[in-house]
């Protein structure tokens, strides 16, 4: 990203990355489960006959209280027929026509899909049971203009086990922030045009990690829902925050429309053109082999699509629920943004859930707010390698300047390190595999490289001693040559900045014919 901003210097008054939509979600994990749900019941010594009768009383309660809080603040509470209808757009709308400058805005019902419980008679064994699936219930959408946050909402349902989903901008939240602090900035949509200092409000919108999730959310929640510790006062049961969608968006503020508009054409062009599917795949953590797409059990579909919005034109690549994209909002800004839906598709270095003191290792990305900074870095190196990528387009250096120093001998370290053969077979897949796109969010490791340069097979303890032994004498010479970097404290390293521009240069200039290379000189 350093060398994407560099290049464009005088076009750019800066850039911002920092959370853009979050959607959070709270489970009462005991009330979630059927299992856990008899757990309730037996603790409240309530027969099923009697469920019925009990869920009906706490819904009513959500009702009387929601109405109650709504007349108070003097807003409305409307039912909606349609569950399609845009609840946004009309609470936009109200706020504009009313004046609301801070607090609840409206509050709005419908009946909705939901995971929740009914009696069932099973007429086999001549007994009712618990069982949960998919029905329908009352929702409450409670829409704020928060002073701290800004324009959220959260949707409660009022029927067991009282899900709960809270929805902020990250964005929204900064403006607030910049206003604290005397920032000035002009804002359109959910995007910063101009902001008088930039590094400033990057600062503001890195301390919004350091935030006490459970904290804030629970408070949100506790407006929404005023009576719901006096529900389950005789069996209390918090709510569990997750992250149910993640958008991190890293926008590149350009002077002027016309600044942009004379890059953009061709890094869309580069975009639908240059990264392929396996370059996606890799892009958002996806591990592909060195020959062929993925792993025998996987029958995902990469997708990439073009789409002309009114904020902008679009390019979007997606795999399974996750994805990366670029687009150009309000023309003057270069917005590319992750979106992770599927946190299981992402790794974290962590120890066991429940041994906080236990041995690391890479594990899956919970969706927990636990893990909430880590999905922040996670989807920043995706949005800095996309912009990385960028930079390669109509690279302007030389390719005898970048290799000039690579094909020399160096020095490192007090010992002599030969010198690199960008056109030789060994030397050329060393460069290909470390140029991996998956090894650019978590690293690559000694073990990484021996599956992809000597195969997966398996090999005597001899011949694995050999093969790790070459690959340690090859991750000296990149090192050497300052084309990669040991992550501090672990066995892992990391393309650097030159890495990045040098190979791939190198790797594009190997797979040319000499009818291209003449045109391109």
């Amino acid at each position: 990203m350093k060398r994407f901003l560099q290049r464009l210097t005088g076009n750019v008054l800066g850039s911002l990355s920092g959370f853009d939509r979050l959607r959070f979600r709270g489970t009462k994990r005991l009330l979630a489960s059927v299992k856990g749900m008899l757990s309730y019941l037996w603790q409240m010594d309530l027969l099923l006959k009697d469920f019925k009768a009990h869920a009906l009383s706490m819904t009513e309660q959500i009702r009387a209280a929601t109405e109650q809080a709504a007349q108070a603040a003097g807003r409305p509470v409307q039912y909606l027929p349609s569950s399609s209808q845009s609840k946004e757009e009309l609470a936009r709308q109200i706020a504009a026509r009313d004046g609301i400058r801070a607090g609840l805005i409206a509050v709005f019902s419908c009946v909705e899909p939901c995971w929740s419980y009914e009696i069932h008679r099973n007429r086999s064994h001549q007994h009712i049971e618990l069982q949960g699936g998919q029905r329908k219930c009352l929702h409450y959408y409670h829409y704020f203009l928060d002073p701290q946050l800004g324009f959220l909402h959260a949707r409660l349902q009022t029927w067991f086990p009282f899900s709960m989903h809270i929805c902020l901008n990250g964005r929204e939240w900064l403006a607030r922030q910049m206003q604290a602090t005397g920032i000035s900035y002009v804002q359109r949509d959910n995007c910063f045009v101009a902001v008088s200092d930039c590094v400033r409000a990057q600062t503001l919108l890195d301390q919004q990690l350091r935030v006490d999730w459970p904290s804030l959310l629970e408070e949100i929640a506790q407006r929404v829902n005023p009576v719901q510790e006096q529900m389950l006062a005789a069996c209390p049961v918090p709510y569990y925050w997750s992250v149910d969608q993640s958008e991190w968006a890293t926008d590149v503020l350009f002077r002027s429309a016309a600044d942009l508009a004379q890059w953009y054409p061709r890094w869309l062009r580069f975009g639908m053109e240059s990264l392929h599917s396996r370059d996606v795949m890799r892009f958002l953590g996806r591990k592909v082999p060195a020959e062929g797409y993925g792993r025998g059990n996987f029958t995902s579909e990469v997708v990439t699509d073009l789409k002309e919005r009114p904020e902008g034109i679009r390019l979007k690549h997606r795999l399974n629920n996750n994805s990366i994209k670029m687009y150009d909002k309000q023309g003057s800004v270069l917005r590319v943004e992750t979106t992770i839906n599927d946190a299981r598709d992402m790794k974290v270095y962590r120890p066991k859930e429940g041994d906080e003191t236990g041995a690391k290792q890479w594990r899956y990305l919970r969706k927990g707010v636990a893990d909430l900074h880590r999905r922040a870095q996670v989807s920043q190196a995706a949005n800095e390698r996309y912009l990385e990528s960028l930079a390669a387009v109509e690279e302007t250096t030389p390719l005898g300047e970048l290799a000039a120093s690579l094909c020399q001998p160096v020095r490192w370290q007090g010992r002599r390190v030969r010198a690199l053969n960008p056109l030789a077979a060994d030397d050329a897949a060393l460069l290909a595999a470390v140029n991996r796109g998956e090894f650019a969010i978590n690293g690559f490791r000694n073990r990484d490289l021996r599956e992809l340069l000597f195969g997966s097979a398996e090999v005597s303890a001899q011949e694995a001693r050999r093969q790790s032994s070459k690959v340690t004498r090859q991750l000296r010479l990149l090192r050497g040559h300052r084309l990669i970097r040991k992550v501090p404290k672990t066995h892992r390293y990391v393309l650097s900045d030159k890495g990045r521009q040098s190979i791939a240069a190198l790797l594009a200039a190997r797979q040319a014919n000499t009818a291209t290379l003449t045109q391109a000189a």
